[in-house]
């Protein structure tokens, strides 16, 4: 098998790394989850997103 990773893979590891801005994420969700918004979280997102994107390019 080659030394290739999968994209899930690199998917779960950025993950691991991006606890506190998925906490953050997902507090900021369910703190009003009855009345969901478009962008009610989107700092909180944006945040998540680029430690994802920061995480997922680190070898």
């Amino acid at each position: 098998m080659s030394g290739r990773v999968r994209p899930i893979e690199k998917f779960a590891q950025a993950a691991a790394q991006c606890s506190t801005e998925a906490t953050a994420y997902g507090k900021c969700v369910v703190a009003d989850y009855n009345s969901v918004q478009k962008d009610m979280c989107a700092t909180e997102f944006i945040r998540l997103k680029d430690c994802f994107l920061a995480a997922s390019k680190k070898k």
